[in-house]
């Protein structure tokens, strides 16, 4: 399935999560997410940004411990699905709306949970989201410094 469909896949189960943990597992799909698009990329990108898409990769890969455990229980990780992106440009823009909206999300379930566990789960994730949005945005940098001819 190509990315950008997942993405959008993704946007719409968190809109539509109830509570706090369907939050929590959406956050980690869309880190899975982020690490098979850099994977992908890193593989049948251009030469310029598979450097770039690795790090989006290694990014997304960090919180995948307790991905693999909430996912496991949630019917398992939409990014699995991946087989292409067709038009990164699109996908990773997608993608950096997509962490931000986790974010915002996170923040709000970290502002009303009592649970200390919880609470740092969320810290976690909105970090993990952070980290891997500057990496989306630096691979966008790279890709377009590559179609306007300038080195990447």
């Amino acid at each position: 399935m190509d990315a950008v469909r997942l993405i959008e896949a993704t946007r719409l189960a968190l809109a539509r999560a109830g509570g706090v943990p369907e939050i929590v597992a959406e956050a980690w799909q869309t880190q899975a997410l982020a690490q098979a698009v850099g994977g992908h990329l890193a593989v049948h990108g251009a030469y310029e940004v598979r450097s770039a898409a690795r790090g989006l990769s290694e990014a997304g890969g960090r919180a995948s411990g307790a991905l693999r455990q909430i996912a496991a229980g949630a019917g398992g990780l939409r990014a699995a699905q991946l087989s292409t992106v067709r038009e990164p440009w699109e996908a990773l823009t997608d993608l950096g709306v997509l962490l931000g909206e986790v974010g915002i999300a996170l923040v709000g379930v970290a502002c009303s949970c009592e649970e200390d566990a919880l609470y740092w789960q969320c810290i976690e994730a909105i970090d993990a989201a952070d980290e891997t949005s500057d990496r989306v945005s630096g691979l966008l940098r790279r890709i377009a410094l590559r179609e306007r001819g300038g080195a990447a």
